[in-house]
C-alpha cells in the first residue's frame, strides 16, 4: 500500500486521523502549500483532483510555473565513513562517485514505486 496520490503529474500525500475520523494530505513538488482532505478514499482523491485543478488554474491566472523546478543537483551530507565506503565502490566500479549515488537513488526509488 502507497500512501500517495498521483493526478496531472502531482503527487499527493495521504494521512488519515482516528481522531478527527477524517483522510488528509498535501501536495508535494511545489513552491506554494497545497493540501486537501476527505471523510472517505473517494472525498480524498475527489478533493485532490479539485486542489490541483484551482492550484493550475490560479499558477495560469498569475502567470507563475505551476511546479518547483530543480536543477538536477543537491549536497548530501553523510559520515565520513560512509562517504569513503561509497567513493572506494565507485572506483572499483571505474565510476565518478555521482554516477555512483545517482544509481543507487535511481534503484532505490525503483524498487520503492
Amino acid at each position: 500500500m502507497k500512501n500517495i496520490l498521483t493526478y496531472k503529474d502531482y503527487i499527493g500525500t495521504v494521512n488519515f486521523s482516528e481522531e478527527d475520523a477524517l483522510f488528509y494530505g498535501k501536495v508535494l513538488g511545489i513552491t506554494d502549500s497545497i493540501s486537501f482532505e476527505g471523510d472517505s478514499v473517494e472525498s480524498l482523491t475527489e478533493d485532490f483532483h479539485d486542489a490541483v485543478d484551482e492550484y493550475i488554474e490560479f499558477c495560469e491566472e498569475v502567470g507563475k510555473e505551476p511546479q518547483k523546478q530543480y536543477k538536477g543537483s543537491f549536497n548530501v551530507r553523510i559520515s565520513p565513513e560512509l562517504h569513503r565506503q561509497a567513493s572506494l565502490r565507485a572506483q572499483a566500479d571505474n565510476i565518478s562517485l555521482n554516477s555512483f549515488v545517482e544509481h543507487c537513488v535511481r534503484e532505490q526509488l525503483r524498487q520503492s514505486l
